[in-house]
């Protein structure tokens, strides 16, 4: 390998680890004994992932991003099934402009996303609650669910569909029987993707929220007391894993559906 080759290995991996040297942390000092987020470390314990357990303020905060992530993720995902089965299967004017203007919330900074909702809501006397934040997180996932979902629609074979008009189906039995069981991995894997964004949002549900804490609103609102820090560091270590786990499914059933529907796999989402 001459010195420009050694340069560039050298420089990704002076790269990879100081992307990932923060989630490698996470878990070593919420297992620290002690207080103070700093080395040498003091023993081993796991009582601040018993206390992020104990904790009702918590436990609420948990169960309302449960809530609106799950919310969201649906009806980002179902949004998502018609823009993409319509920009993969038809022409009409403008479909161009109108794909660009639904993708535009993945592209635009969330503060001005966020800061928009917030006038427009209490412009319109809304009252500001979990329903706000489903709609502001429905708007920033659905982007991402069409990217997941127009690669499964553009992947699959016309040919079939045509043969089950041949046989006798109409349009919505051919989609019933024949599309949506195709796609069906692109569809999970736009569910889980979703799931997780909504899950990690912080800036919209800071804006959108209203008196309802969600988990990240609740995680910035503890950061001012040094004593819960270590509570902080586990609820991490346990959101870390869990995002994790849902993106290597939603991976999975996307090169699954990529490969049952004949297309070619690709080495990522976008």
């Amino acid at each position: 390998m001459n010195r420009q080759g050694r340069g560039l290995q050298a420089y990704a991996i002076f790269y990879l680890l100081f992307l990932y040297a923060p989630i490698i942390l996470l878990p070593m000092f919420a297992l620290n004994s002690g207080t103070i987020i700093a080395f040498p470390l003091q023993g081993v314990t796991t009582d601040w992932f018993r206390q992020m357990w104990g904790d009702a303020t918590l436990r609420r905060a948990l169960t309302n991003s449960l809530t609106v992530a799950v919310a969201s993720s649906i009806l980002a995902t179902c949004f998502g099934i018609f823009a993409a089965r319509a920009s993969t299967r038809f022409a009409f004017p403008g479909k161009g402009g109108m794909m660009g203007f639904i993708m535009l919330p993945m592209v635009l900074p969330e503060i001005i996303v966020a800061m928009s909702l917030l006038v427009v809501l209490l412009g319109m006397g809304v009252q500001l609650s979990l329903m706000t934040v489903i709609a502001g997180h429905t708007l920033i996932c659905m982007p991402y669910a069409i990217a997941v979902l127009t690669t499964a629609f553009s992947s699959l074979d016309r040919s079939l569909e045509e043969a089950a008009y041949d046989l006798g189906e109409s349009k919505w039995g051919a989609f019933r029987l024949v599309t949506l069981p195709l796609v069906m991995p692109g569809i999970i894997s736009a569910l889980l993707i979703s799931f997780t964004i909504s899950l990690d949002e912080f800036i919209l549900a800071f804006f959108l929220a209203g008196n309802e804490p969600t988990l990240p609103t609740y995680i910035f609102s503890q950061l001012r007391f040094p004593r819960a820090i270590p509570v902080i560091m586990a609820l991490g270590t346990v959101l870390v894993i869990l995002s994790i786990v849902l993106l290597s499914i939603g991976e999975y059933f996307r090169r699954r559906g990529n490969a049952r529907i004949g297309g070619k796999p690709t080495g990522g989402l976008m």
